[in-house]
């Protein structure tokens, strides 16, 4: 495992974590979003660690704003994390994208993607949105979902730690799922409740073994 810096366009460079042997099949990992991808980051490693050892490169790139990243998150829309993507596509010369959850609303469509239990922009928007409403409640506030979205339109959102700009809450609520070159991983195929779903972050090994060997399997 390899961690090193990438040129990220809007930004000098950002992070990324790598396992690269230069072989046949080369998969650029598109995290989780927003505290679902904090949630899934060990589980995410881990599945590449499983992937390397079966034969598969994989690289992982932070997004800007994300992370280490010196550029304002505030700022970043999904069109901009697109366009990082396709740049670390260019850089890094992957065979495949796999995407994890929120990360299939970023993929470039150049590439066969996998997409592992993809999630609607509105469904991760409702989800943080609904958190948000029950932390206000709980100091004694009652803003409701459509109140928090309706001023997230115009002064964004902090929401589940992440300072989210007007424009990165429109992108949201609009984003649909693209399917045109990918094939999907429901969780029901891995098994278990996924791990987004938990209080704190878990990791599972099962649940990351078999994520890796359905992965090496539409590899083929």
């Amino acid at each position: 495992m390899q961690t090193g810096l990438w040129p990220c366009p809007g930004s000098s460079e950002e992070y990324a974590l790598s396992f690269d042997r230069g072989r046949k099949h080369r998969l650029l990992v598109v995290r989780a979003l927003f505290d679902e991808g904090s949630s899934l980051r060990h589980f995410t490693v881990e599945v590449m660690r499983q992937l390397d050892a079966h034969g598969v490169d994989t690289f992982l790139p932070d997004l800007p704003g994300t992370n280490e990243s010196l550029v304002p998150l505030e700022l970043q829309t999904l069109n901009d994390w697109k366009e990082a993507i396709k740049a670390a596509s260019d850089h890094f010369g992957p065979s495949h994208m796999f995407t994890l959850r929120g990360g299939a609303l970023i993929a470039s469509d150049s590439l066969p993607v996998i997409q592992y239990a993809p999630a609607s922009g509105a469904s991760l928007l409702r989800a943080m949105l609904r958190a948000k409403v029950l932390t206000l409640r709980e100091a004694g506030r009652d803003d409701t979902r459509e109140d928090l979205f309706e001023r997230g339109q115009t002064e964004g959102l902090r929401l589940a730690g992440y300072k989210l700009g007007p424009a990165m809450i429109a992108d949201l609520q609009n984003a649909e799922i693209p399917h045109e070159n990918a094939v999907e991983i429901a969780q029901g195929d891995v098994g278990g409740a996924g791990l987004w779903l938990q209080a704190e972050p878990a990791h599972d090994a099962r649940q990351a073994e078999t994520l890796a060997r359905l992965v090496l399997e539409r590899l083929r």
